[in-house]
């Protein structure tokens, strides 16, 4: 079962706050993709890459638009961690919402 941790539910709605202002449908579409491709984990955990930062074989990533969802395999569950876009620096953005 896939599961979204509080700061990766909080990253989509940022998403989709960011696009709405330009258009609903749009947002709404972008983030339903999201949810649609994480959701491909419950029968393929290690489809995505290794993070390049990370080098951890349990912490991976799929790319969707300009977007990373970073995901971490356990034995029990897979868990989204965090939806950076690209550009962003991920091991900051992560750490900071651990932080928190």
């Amino acid at each position: 079962m896939v599961k979204w941790s509080q700061p990766a539910k909080n990253d989509l709605r940022q998403i989709y706050d960011f696009i709405a202002r330009d258009s609903r449908f749009y947002a709404q579409k972008v983030t339903l993709e999201i949810v649609k491709k994480s959701e491909k984990l419950n029968s393929f955990p290690e489809a995505g890459r290794i993070v390049p930062e990370m080098g951890d074989n349990n912490i991976r990533e799929l790319l969707i638009y300009s977007y990373r969802i970073i995901y971490e395999i356990s034995p029990s569950k897979v868990e989204v961690l965090a939806l950076i876009h690209a550009k962003r620096n991920f091991l900051n953005e992560l750490m900071s919402e651990h932080l928190q």
